[in-house]
């Protein structure tokens, strides 16, 4: 997908049901290989897209993805990229990858991290390709998580 082809927008209260449903879908499959909620399903939208760095891409009018950043003292947290089913494998997910790092540039971040469940293997390769290394494991709420970090 071009990137001229991908709408970037900072998300509005009104995309909240849209967010919470695509995250879902994105989601769900995961569920029965982890045993518990990823994390992402269980977050409140309306707070999420008020507190934190929310940004959607539109496609065709509908959301079709949504990317979470949480600006630290000396990092950026990916806090959550989904992609919706039927977006997926389009080039959206690494437009949205390029993006938060073009935000932490903009904010004079030296350093992108993220942590997904092991159970995503496929999310850890994604990952790897893209420079990200990992830099540690550890089990919170039962979930299994591996933390990443990426130098800009």
């Amino acid at each position: 997908m071009a990137d001229d082809l991908v709408e970037i927008v900072r998300a509005g209260d009104g995309d909240v049901p849209a967010i919470t449903a695509l995250v879902r879908a994105a989601y769900e499959g995961y569920v029965p290989r982890m045993g518990v909620l990823p994390k992402p399903m269980t977050l409140d939208y309306a707070d999420v897209v008020r507190t934190r760095m929310a940004w959607v891409v539109r496609r065709d009018g509908d959301v079709a993805a949504v990317l979470v950043l949480e600006p630290h003292e000396d990092h950026l947290l990916l806090e959550n990229i989904a992609v919706a089913p039927n977006a997926q494998r389009t080039g959206i997910g690494d437009r949205l990858m390029r993006f938060a790092e073009e935000q932490a540039r903009a904010l004079g971040l030296p350093e992108i991290r993220l942590f997904t469940n092991a159970a995503m293997v496929e999310n850890l390769g994604y990952y790897g390709r893209r420079g990200y290394r990992e830099t540690h494991r550890e089990t919170v709420d039962g979930r299994h998580r591996v933390f990443l970090t990426k130098r800009l």
